[in-house]
């Protein structure tokens, strides 16, 4: 190989990384505030007499 097409390979290759790089960030920021938001609406939702008293039947 040449010096030509190591440089662009090297250069494919960084690219390759940067967009991978980039994409798991946003993968990642978006898992954040989805598990934000599963907080948020589990404590919205919450009944604190939910649970006290069972109902039998025999």
């Amino acid at each position: 190989m040449d010096i030509a097409a190591l440089s662009m390979l090297k250069s494919q290759s960084a690219l390759s990384q940067a967009v991978g790089l980039k994409v798991l960030s946003m993968a990642k920021g978006q898992a954040e505030q989805q598990g934000q938001q599963l907080v948020q609406m589990i404590n919205e939702n919450l009944d604190p007499n939910r649970g006290q008293s069972i109902d039998l039947r025999v």
